[in-house]
């Protein structure tokens, strides 16, 4: 491998990395706010978030990244293909993380919302102190399978030009004809970052234990 295609694959890991970042920090608290839209049931805006939601964890991602790198333009809202594909990301799993944070919203016990009206907590106070960290713990194994899933579609992102891992590895395989090399790489690269991110839960896992038990 010449020191060309090993630059290649840094520049696709730290654009494969940074995207994903991006997506998750903004999709994440996107989620949750739209979670709670629902879970308080808000008239008329909480019929609206949920046919978003529904809309866009039906629509591929390809699709929406599409539609909006061709369709923003057109109204006057010009678009570079990262900002594209962050906004993408973002609205994709935001929709996905909306579910994940209801089920823990929904299952959450209001005796215990009911314990803390009974002593004058504000609602702000509540969510802070007694349903965040609950729910947090609750949603955590699913929200870092939302995110490994969202790192490892962003391939789809080479479709308006982003240059990620995967799209190194077809470009270093299609110019030295021997594909399986780069795809090697490729997967070599996916799995610590994949495993960092496992890694993270669990050590936010074994903090909470801990908590807990103290």
């Amino acid at each position: 491998m010449t020191p060309g295609d090993i630059s290649a694959f840094a520049q696709g890991a730290v654009v494969t990395v940074a995207l994903s970042v991006a997506g998750i920090l903004i999709g994440l608290p996107v989620g949750l706010g739209l979670a709670l839209i629902r879970w308080a049931r808000v008239p008329v805006i909480g019929r609206l978030v949920a046919l978003y939601v529904s809309i866009l964890r039906a629509t591929p991602l390809v699709t929406l990244l599409l539609l909006l790198f061709f369709a923003l333009p057109n109204v006057g809202v010009p678009i570079d293909p990262y900002s594209a594909a962050i906004l993408a990301l973002s609205m994709n799993t935001s929709a996905f993380n909306c579910e994940i944070w209801r089920a823990a919203l929904l299952a959450f016990p209001k005796d215990q919302l009911e314990a803390a009206m009974s002593v004058g907590m504000s609602a702000g106070l509540r969510f802070r102190r007694i349903v965040l960290p609950q729910i947090a713990r609750a949603s955590l194994p699913a929200l870092v399978n939302e995110m490994s899933l969202l790192i490892k579609v962003t391939p789809v992102l080479a479709v308006v030009g982003v240059v990620d891992i995967t799209r190194a590895a077809v470009r270093i395989g299609a110019e030295t004809y021997e594909p399986l090399p780069p795809f090697l790489v490729a997967v070599a690269l996916y799995a610590p970052i994949i495993y960092g991110l496992v890694s993270l839960q669990r050590f936010i896992e074994r903090r909470q234990a801990a908590a807990e038990a103290a």
